[in-house]
């Protein structure tokens, strides 16, 4: 789970920084990384409670390294058109957020069973988190599928 949110935060930083030409994608994907980030810091912590030694240190922005190869693939004419490839990073988003969610429900069954209270009101806080990263991708390939399969 640890693993998995923080691919989750370094896909949302690399899609920001993608379609950084799309403000809402760019700002709105950063702040949802943050949210993810944090989720990882918190799994670190309450792993320690259950003996599990975490690095609680998220993914961090895209080294320079992966923009420059983004920037090369992109001029050397390897990347798809903009808008499809919007739509296929909003489905990985979607779908990496969807694991990340169930991963929530099945720790927060664990809590239950534990009837641990702190644990709990953590998966509830970053869960809440999570679904809200998961609408927001898929409202945006709602809002984007249309326009972008069509033309």
């Amino acid at each position: 789970m640890h693993h998995d949110e923080n691919d989750l935060a370094h896909t949302l930083l690399h899609v920001a920084e993608r379609h950084k030409v799309d403000h809402e994608i760019h700002h709105l994907g950063r702040d949802l990384a943050r949210w993810s980030q944090d989720h990882v810091r918190t799994l670190a912590t309450l792993g320690e409670r259950f003996g599990a030694h975490l690095d609680p240190e998220p993914a961090a922005e895209l080294t320079m390294a992966a923009r420059a190869r983004d920037k090369a693939a992109e001029l050397t004419g390897r990347r798809p058109e903009a808008a499809l490839l919007l739509l296929r990073d909003l489905r990985e988003i979607y779908t990496k957020a969807s694991g990340v969610s169930v991963d929530w429900e099945l720790l927060g069954q664990a809590a239950q069973g534990l009837r641990d209270t702190g644990l709990l009101n953590a998966v509830q806080r970053c869960h809440s988190d999570t679904q809200r990263q998961l609408h927001w991708a898929n409202g945006k390939l709602k809002e984007s599928a249309t326009q972008i399969l069509v033309s």
